[in-house]
């Protein structure tokens, strides 16, 4: 039986090394038997859409960790074992990683976590709030390994790519074209012109993250059939907002509503927030991660939030057609009334 337990999350990152490390040290120290738990958690745009590239990426993490582990604990009773987290769940934020941890915990009667300073789940975009708080929230013990980090500088600007530059063109030309008569040569030369103009002076500081020739022109595809259904969201709701202010009760009921939305940060999440406060009855108030605090005018707008619909279609969009089918925020108990103070 192991004296000590601990669990360490890894992420491909400049202190993942040092962090396993410390969590050896950590478990040898005082003697005894040890355990040590390398987990990979994958999000769910990785772990839910069957690409085996993130997985066989785990696992080669994973056996880089038990070899740095048996190098350091030279000889001496240490226990590892490894795990993929995120296969058969949704991870999003970090009150889904924390939740996954703390149930592998309890599983496996782990005493605690070490956590690296530097830990970034998956290869998307960062976590918006820190998994400290909420690994405190679920009651799950934690320590930070005490690494030396390089110093971070950050550029504004990305790296030169011509698929920047052609994402850049492209929305720069079409958006050029709307605005006058695609019809028209002059509105052509000139749209070329402008475009190239913009996209040499801008598409380094526009994208954070280089376009992907295969997933950008399918997302521009799916949100160009998303456009209508939220079109037809936002009358659907215009007409159901009149009929309750023409009728001489006004039966309205205004109350706040929180949705934790199954989508990742970012473009996503910005997405979906802007498209409920498009729709009549429904005003995003505040974006905390995945978390949104919606406030709702009539029983309608509420209803048709809880049933997640737009949430799906922007799912659609981002991640594909698998992503859409999850249940509804209502039926994952995702969605709540809450009061100001709940916020």
């Amino acid at each position: 039986m192991a004296d000590k337990r601990l669990l360490v999350p890894l992420s491909t990152s400049v202190t993942v090394r040092q962090t396993v490390g410390y969590a050896v040290r950590s478990a040898l120290e005082g003697g005894g038997p040890a355990e040590l738990h390398f987990v990979v958690a994958i999000p769910d745009d990785a772990g839910m859409s069957g690409d085996t590239r993130h997985l066989e990426e785990a696992d080669d993490l994973l056996e880089r960790a038990r070899t740095w582990a048996d190098e350091d604990a030279d000889d001496e009773s240490l226990s590892i074992e490894t795990a993929v987290l995120g296969t058969d769940e949704y991870l999003f934020g970090p009150r889904d990683y924390a939740e996954s941890f703390a149930t592998y915990a309890d599983a496996h009667d782990v005493d605690r976590v070490v956590l690296d300073p530097e830990y970034q789940p998956g290869a998307t975009s960062p976590m918006l709030q820190p998994l400290e708080r909420e690994l405190a929230a679920v009651g799950l013990a934690y320590d930070e390994a005490p690494v030396e980090r390089p110093a971070r500088r950050e550029r504004l600007v990305g790296a030169e790519s011509l698929d920047r530059f052609i994402g850049m063109f492209g929305i720069s030309f079409a958006f050029y074209l709307l605005l006058g008569d695609p019809t028209y040569w002059f509105d052509l030369v000139t749209g070329v012109v402008v475009a190239a103009i913009v996209s040499i002076t801008l598409s380094h500081v526009t994208f954070s993250v280089a376009p992907q020739k295969v997933q950008s022109p399918i997302r521009t595809v799916r949100f160009a059939l998303y456009v209508p259904l939220l079109l037809w969201e936002i009358v659907k709701a215009n007409v159901a907002v009149a009929v309750v202010i023409l009728r001489p009760s006004m039966p309205i009921e205004p109350k706040l509503t929180r949705i934790n939305a199954r989508v990742s940060g970012g473009l996503p999440l910005l997405s979906l927030a802007n498209s409920i406060t498009l729709t009549p009855g429904t005003l995003t108030v505040r974006a905390n991660d995945q978390r949104l605090v919606v406030h709702t005018l009539i029983e309608d707008a509420r209803e048709d939030l809880f049933e997640g619909r737009l949430e799906r279609a922007v799912r659609f969009v981002f991640y594909g057609r698998e992503a859409a089918a999850i249940a509804s925020p209502e039926e994952r108990g995702d969605a709540e009334v809450i009061r100001g103070d709940e916020w």
